[in-house]
């Protein structure tokens, strides 16, 4: 069984206009939130063997926010995750060692909305339980969805996994 862990970014600022996309970076709140991120992952034990991450500079800052591991990652920068889209992002998920047991993918919506729903299937969809009708609703900076995948790598698709749990910042600031 391998665990499959969903990170979008953490809150970027718009504030500098002049400052490119791939070049934004966590705002206050951003940093809060991956800070809140990183204490639920820690307590859930949620530790990846492999962390796949867009090459944005607020992603990458959102990786550094989780460190330091208990036990190091490898930690690969991924250019064709900038912006992806989900055949994108799965096409990085499809290339993993059938030997690592878990991996943490670091991106950007709406294509990480669409590859967790895609992921989680129709069936699943249609009789949302808790986890999924929250992921149904969105996708938020700084959410987690894990996931549970039974098959290989190299064969995961749609309805290719069951969602574990699904972690936002908000839910877990409440739960303070």
């Amino acid at each position: 069984m391998h665990q499959l862990l969903l990170l979008r970014h953490a809150k970027a600022s718009r504030d500098d206009t002049s400052v490119s996309d791939r070049d934004r970076t966590l705002s206050a709140r951003g940093r809060l939130g991956a800070a809140a991120m990183r204490q639920a992952m820690r307590r859930l034990g949620l530790a990846p063997d492999v962390v796949l991450v867009s090459p944005s500079l607020r992603t990458l800052q959102t990786l550094e926010a989780l460190e330091p591991w208990d036990d190091t990652p490898l930690i690969e920068t991924v250019e064709a995750l900038y912006l992806a889209n989900p055949a994108q992002l799965l096409a990085a998920l499809r290339g993993v060692a059938e030997t690592v047991r878990s991996v943490l993918l670091i991106g950007h919506n709406p294509g990480l909305h669409e590859l967790a729903l895609a992921l989680v299937g129709a069936r699943a969809l249609v009789h949302p339980d808790d986890a999924a009708a929250r992921l149904v609703a969105g996708y938020p900076t700084c959410a987690l969805a894990e996931f549970s995948v039974a098959g290989a790598w190299s064969r995961l698709g749609a309805g290719g996994a069951r969602l574990s749990r699904f972690l936002t910042p908000r839910e877990l600031e409440r739960a303070v």
